[in-house]
Formats: structure tokens, C-alpha cells, sequence
């Protein structure tokens, strides 16, 4: 069995710490930081943050979907931020920081759709979830300094304050599935 290669792309807040989440996920190949969902080509992190690009920070994670499943993939997404909350994660204020999946086929589409129903269901946040489900157009790549931020940046404030504990929490929950 060959590896059978996929893309999911996922918008969860600030893209340094969805980046350095998923790069310890098991069947995962790459992560890349960039931006998606907005108007303006070729976005820079400066025109993002103004919030006027509708561009959401994101990740486009390439993955062996023999290994890890697309549900896997979103399981980690709403375990590791709060997709209660419209256009906010933390103190990122925006709709550069909105809780979105572009989905890139139909199932992908299905998937979320079935996950984010269920969560509202059965009430799994205490609030509804207000994450955007939304066709993938295009993806482009974040600034170099963007790219693997936490490795680069360890002991970096923000990293320390609020990417580390996430990292600690997924790494609780999901350790079965962190690359060895």
C-alpha cells in the first residue's frame, strides 16, 4: 500500500500554532502557512492583518490518507482552538483568525458538515459552533519567517504563552497519533 496523498486545508486562528500541532501528527507529510478564502492575490501578512483581504491565516497540510483519515485531520482541528467564537481565537481579533475548513472535494465537505452538526447536537461546547465550511479556491504560501515559526522561534513570547499549551493539550489527547 503506497502512500495516498491528500490536501485539508484549515483555518484555526494564528496559523504558528495549527502549523506546529500538526507537524507532530502521524501520516502527515507537510505543513505549509499561508492564507486562503480572501480577494486579493498574493496576499502578504501586512495586507491580512488589516482584516480587509477576507483572507483567513491558514494551513495547507499535505497528508497520507492511508495513514490519517479526514476526520482524524478535523478531530485534532476542533480539539486544538475554539470554533465558538466568530472571527476571535485568544486575544487575534479578525477575520484573518476565523474558524474555517475549505474543503477540497465533496467528501471533505460532507465530513465537516456531518462533524460540525453533531458537535451542535449534542451541544459538545456549549455553544454553537460557528466554524465556516467553505470551497477551497486558492492557497498562498505565508512569508518564509512565517514557515516553521515555532521551531524558529522557541522561546518566543506568543509561543510560550499560548502555543505550548495548545501543543501540550494536543499532544494529551491525541498522543497515539504523534509521529514517533
Amino acid at each position: 500500500m503506497g502512500v495516498r496523498k491528500e490536501i485539508a486545508t484549515l483555518g484555526g486562528g494564528c496559523f504558528w500554532c495549527t502549523e506546529a500541532i500538526y507537524k507532530e501528527l502521524k501520516g502527515v507529510i507537510s505543513v505549509e502557512s499561508g492564507y486562503s478564502g480572501g480577494d486579493k492575490e498574493n496576499p502578504t501578512y501586512k495586507d491580512v492583518c488589516t482584516g480587509l483581504t477576507n483572507h483567513a491565516e491558514v494551513i495547507n497540510i499535505e497528508y497520507d490518507a492511508n495513514v490519517i483519515d479526514f476526520t482524524k485531520i478535523l478531530e485534532v482541528f476542533f480539539a486544538t482552538h475554539d470554533p465558538t467564537t466568530l472571527n476571535r481565537q485568544g486575544v487575534d481579533v479578525g477575520t484573518q483568525y476565523r474558524s474555517v475548513v475549505f474543503y477540497h472535494d465533496e467528501h471533505q465537505k460532507e465530513i465537516s458538515e456531518q462533524i460540525v452538526s453533531a458537535f451542535n447536537a449534542d451541544n459538545i461546547f456549549g455553544k454553537p459552533v460557528v466554524a465556516q465550511i467553505t470551497k477551497f479556491d486558492k492557497f498562498y504560501p505565508a512569508e518564509d519567517y512565517h514557515q516553521d515559526y515555532f521551531e524558529n522561534n522557541p522561546q518566543n513570547q506568543f509561543c510560550q504563552m499560548v502555543l505550548v499549551p495548545k501543543r501540550d493539550k494536543f499532544r494529551k489527547l491525541f498522543g497515539e497519533l504523534l509521529k514517533k
